[in-house]
């Protein structure tokens, strides 16, 4: 195994030729894995930057003013626009005189809310409750007390729905407890005051 191969001497014998003292080249005489010197560089190496975009504008997603994205689409922060965050309503953002969503903006004006409550509170017997009522009940009937301990949760959602210009948003808000519906009332009672 360790004995040398009888078939090979230490010239050079694959690939192109080559010159002593000097790195492998390809045919046309460009290095293998490097830009041809002088020519335009190869994909994935560095690309000269167009004239257009060393030019000062403005970010790439920000639109100009004057120029809508959409047909009919109402641009906040334009001039003669407010652009100042007055509420939030889950994902819905009520601004000086637009509502901004996910799905686009829509002018606030005119717009139209309306609040479901998904909600429901339930309340039962908690389980230590039960286990400190069997046990004191054993001892005396004081234990029986411990069955009037009664547990609230809550569980669902408070839906938000606005629509405005020709479009409609709608969001879930989690409840987190019976306090949920009448807070979002508060603030969808602010919005709409706003929306005249």
């Amino acid at each position: 195994m360790s004995e040398p191969n009888p078939y090979a001497d230490d010239a050079y014998k694959w690939g192109p030729p080559q010159q002593p003292g000097h790195q492998p080249t390809v045919a046309d005489g460009q290095a293998y894995g490097y830009p041809n010197p002088g020519g335009a560089p190869a994909y994935g190496y560095p690309q000269p930057l167009p004239e257009s975009a060393t030019q000062p504008g403005p970010g790439y997603g920000y639109p100009q003013h004057g120029q809508p994205t959409m047909p009919g689409q109402y641009l906040p922060g334009a001039p003669g626009q407010g652009g100042v965050p007055v509420l939030s309503i889950g994902d819905i953002t009520v601004m000086n005189d637009a509502i901004v969503t996910p799905s686009g903006s829509m002018p606030l004006k005119g717009a139209v809310w309306t609040a479901t409550d998904m909600s429901r509170t339930e309340e039962k017997i908690p389980a230590h409750a039960i286990v400190l009522a069997i046990i004191f009940a054993l001892f005396c009937l004081i234990g029986l007390l411990f069955l009037l301990m009664k547990e609230k949760r809550t569980t669902g959602f408070v839906q938000v729905t606005v629509t405005s210009g020709g479009r409609h948003h709608s969001t879930m808000i989690p409840a987190m407890g019976p306090h949920t519906f009448p807070a979002i009332m508060g603030q969808l009672n602010q919005a709409r005051s706003m929306s005249i």
